[in-house]
């Protein structure tokens, strides 16, 4: 018998919430984050797990569209999922994780994403790694850019005072990349907050926009300066929070401008995308300094409905069996019909072309991880011939997924 209760959040509920996410992610107290958090935190989104009348865990749901390959979709981004380390191995964060499969799949959401704090965790419920976050530290002293400075002007100001321009700039341009979240007005008052705790030592954040020759907004960077001197002389960093760009005029800018503040010696971003095209566009790619972690991991939740969400590169025809121990629906054989304008995913008795279990669905979804890689460990098995590269081919996409926040 389970000793203790899953249920919808309280607006009273709140502090403890935010003191258990708090111990749980190692963070000090503050009011500010606290009323921050609570501004963006859909409580009627929000689980809590008691247990001896106390709040042994919480989860909760932000509600965002999700860019997908050829178009977006419903996508339960979940946030905040913590347990009391008092109450661990007690299956809080398995109910806490199947309430919220039951919640999306009733809100009409066929797929969940997270960031997770450690792997290992999400993949036993069913996630699958679907885009990798390319990290830099430039040495700019030894790294200049090998393309033609572009036309256009650059504008630096505070942020909050080209706020409706960046706003409506990322709403265009996040349609477009696989793996970016739509970013309503409470998510755009908390990406601009700029907390001093957030700061981890650095100025204030800053805007720079670039402006085609019409003089309309295609790109922007949100940044920081870490400031630092050595005992020869300066040696600040650019600590790159954002960068969006529509084309690649903007792109190009934007990086001659960050690789040039003065005063820095290097420049540290960690959002890129692993197709990012700055690594062919400077003169040492090995000055970039790079390095590669996990980024948005997703969950199929509706196979037919998340598949059909999206689009695909070529024709596809074939069925796929899935197995799904968390989400028993779908489980199956499922035939899906694709093609870059359009797509169908329905239930089939016929003999399957490759089988699989939902965790690689959810890695490749985004068109960034390779059908042939997990077949090379054995999560994707090829019964008719030639299946497997027909259906890599269609599921990949350009532009790569990546991910612009952690959320």
């Amino acid at each position: 018998m389970s000793d203790h209760t899953i249920e919808t959040a309280r607006e009273s509920d709140w502090d403890d919430i935010f003191r258990l996410v708090r111990m749980a992610f190692l963070y000090e107290h503050s009011d500010d984050m606290s009323a921050t958090e609570r501004k963006v935190c859909e409580i009627d989104r929000t689980l809590v797990a008691r247990r001896d009348g106390e709040l042994a865990g919480t989860s909760t749901i932000q509600t965002r569209q999700l860019a997908v390959p050829g178009g977006l979709v419903p996508a339960a981004h979940i946030t905040s999922v913590a347990v009391a380390p008092t109450a661990r191995r007690r299956g809080i964060l398995t109910g806490l994780m199947r309430r919220m499969f039951d919640d999306a799949l009733a809100a009409g959401e066929p797929v969940a994403v997270l960031w997770a704090s450690e792997g290992r965790i999400y993949q036993r419920f069913g996630y699958g790694l679907a885009t990798a976050s390319l990290g830099f530290t430039i040495d700019r002293t030894e790294v200049s850019l090998t393309v033609p400075a572009p036309g256009g002007r650059l504008r630096e100001a505070e942020p909050a005072a080209l706020r409706d321009e960046l706003v409506a700039l990322y709403d265009r341009v996040y349609r477009q990349r696989p793996g970016w979240s739509e970013r309503p007005p409470r998510l755009w008052d908390y990406r601009l907050a700029d907390l001093k705790e957030w700061r981890q030592g650095g100025a204030e954040m800053r805007a720079v926009a670039h402006y085609d020759e019409s003089g309309t907004i295609d790109g922007y960077a949100l940044w920081r300066p870490m400031r630092r001197w050595s005992d020869s002389g300066p040696a600040s960093e650019v600590r790159v929070i954002e960068h969006v760009a529509a084309n690649p005029q903007a792109y190009i800018a934007l990086w001659t401008y960050l690789t040039s503040v003065d005063l820095t010696k290097t420049v540290h971003a960690w959002f890129a995308a692993p197709d990012e095209p700055l690594l062919h566009a400077v003169s040492d790619p090995e000055r970039l300094n790079t390095r590669l972690g996990d980024g948005l991991w997703v969950r199929v939740l509706d196979v037919p409905a998340a598949f059909a969400a999206r689009r695909y590169t070529t024709d596809i025809d074939l069925v796929l069996e899935v197995t799904d121990a968390a989400v028993p629906a779908n489980t199956g054989r499922w035939r899906l019909t694709g093609s870059p304008t359009g797509a169908t995913c329905s239930a089939t008795g016929d003999e399957p072309d490759l089988s699989c279990d939902v965790r690689a669905l959810g890695a490749v979804y985004l068109g960034g991880t390779a059908l042939t890689t997990l077949a090379g460990t054995g999560q994707v098995i090829e019964h008719t011939p030639g299946a497997l590269a027909r259906a890599d081919a269609a599921l990949r996409w350009y532009p790569g997924p990546s991910s612009q926040e952690v959320f």
